[in-house]
């Protein structure tokens, strides 16, 4: 996807979105919604596009929660014709990233048309997808172009830019994490990318009151984080620069919820809630010093291939397998090898709580999501209690990426939550 994609945010969105349809190649437009979405916008685009005299198909995914899983995916391309087409995802993160998929593996361009300011993955070329009751995020396709109806995003139920707000106070610690990753993993680090997430994150927070508020003006900040976070990470090819710690708890919540047949909960809202614990990590980590680091690092027991792998196991079920690929390489360290990082730990600690020291602290945290109503409590999210300490021991088994809970474990530092 190229990053110069045309990106509308605005009343006459809908008209612009008709115009940029009319010049593609002819073709018929295949709009996919859930039945919320197409009420909210679907039906209006799909008046404007028929208006225009441009073919119409529409694909109203039904369902008490619609996700992005085998069952959904199927449904779409069931019903898309198969013949060249335009795809149109109306809706937030679950409709943009079954039309995203579909529309790859179909081989067909797709346009957004984001119904709320709820997600940051509207350009990600990544489609976050549970299958086999697994959340991993496969390759797919950006949009080619967005179109985001102001009026629309407004009415939106106030939950959803909570939650979109908690997308963005994640990258606090997501950015924090990457750092982390290229000091002590070799992961890629690009100063010019964290910059751009920086300032996103600062242009929402100073308009917090304003997305409280549900104004057009709180909307079109929140929309331009959401969206420029998008695009730093298409420009680096993965989503470091959004998403660490904190979104693998997410992920983790996700799964669990699907396991024992519970309602979903907004990708958001687990996020926000997410950052705000795994910015109390940090604030661990920011008040040792150097001598602490090393008696920690002395009394750190190695547990091994063997060790690592139980708890994945005992832990991720059936899909062990998988989560053993991904963390081969953290799987594989000999003993040795472990220790020489643990001494690039205690030599590196004064660059480590530098990076520390541009995490929020959870209480700011906390402050910001409680002013924009978002869940700061896992019974306000919706969580089960038995939830929360596995998502911060075992979450980041999830990813190959070295977040603070790699460095927690490296250290023998206790992650859980404060009661």
């Amino acid at each position: 996807m190229s990053q110069n994609v045309p990106i509308i945010i605005g009343p006459d969105a809908v008209r612009h979105l008709v115009a940029f349809c009319q010049e593609l190649p002819s073709q018929p437009i295949t709009l996919v919604s859930d039945t919320n979405t197409y009420r909210a916008l679907g039906e209006r685009i799909k008046a404007a596009l028929k208006q225009a005299g441009l073919p119409v198909i529409s694909i109203v995914l039904e369902g008490e929660e619609v996700i992005a899983d085998e069952k959904y995916l199927i449904q779409t391309m069931v019903q898309a014709p198969p013949v060249d087409q335009v795809f149109v995802a109306v809706g937030s993160g679950t409709i943009t990233d079954i039309t995203r998929y579909v529309s790859f593996r179909t081989r067909n361009p797709f346009i957004s048309a984001p119904t709320a300011a709820s997600v940051d993955g509207f350009v990600s070329t990544g489609a976050p997808l549970v299958v086999g009751g697994l959340k991993d995020t496969v390759k797919a396709q950006g949009p080619i172009g967005v179109f985001a109806d102001l009026p629309t995003l407004m009415a939106a139920p106030p939950e959803l830019r909570a939650a979109g707000f908690g997308d963005v106070i994640g990258k606090t610690t997501a950015l924090a994490d990457w750092r982390l990753g290229h000091l002590l993993w070799s992961e890629p680090h690009d100063a010019e990318i964290e910059r751009r997430v920086r300032h996103a994150m600062a242009s929402c927070f100073e308009s917090t009151d304003d997305i409280a508020n549900g104004s057009d003006q709180g909307l079109r900040h929140l929309m331009d984080a959401l969206i420029e976070t998008g695009l730093c990470m298409l420009a680096v090819g993965d989503s470091r620069p959004a998403s660490g710690a904190e979104h693998h708890c997410s992920h983790y919540w996700e799964m669990e919820l699907l396991k024992e047949n519970k309602p979903a909960i907004l990708h958001g809202a687990k996020v926000g809630y997410a950052a705000m614990l795994v910015a109390q990590v940090y604030d661990k980590v920011r008040a040792l010093t150097q001598d602490d680091v090393r008696q920690l690092v002395e009394n750190a027991p190695f547990r091994g291939h063997d060790g690592e792998l139980a708890d994945i196991r005992r832990i991720y079920g059936s899909g062990a397998g998988a989560i053993q690929k991904i963390q081969e390489p953290f799987l594989s360290l000999t003993e040795q090898e472990y220790r020489q990082l643990q001494g690039r730990i205690v030599e590196n600690w004064p660059a480590i709580r530098e990076i520390a020291e541009t995490v929020l602290p959870a209480s700011a945290v906390a402050e910001l999501l409680e002013q924009v109503g978002a869940p700061t409590d896992w019974r306000t999210l919706g969580l089960e209690e038995h939830m929360i300490e596995p998502a911060l021991l075992y979450g980041h088994y999830l990813r190959n990426r070295f977040t603070v809970i790699k460095l927690c474990r490296f250290l023998g530092i206790d992650t859980r939550p404060a009661p």
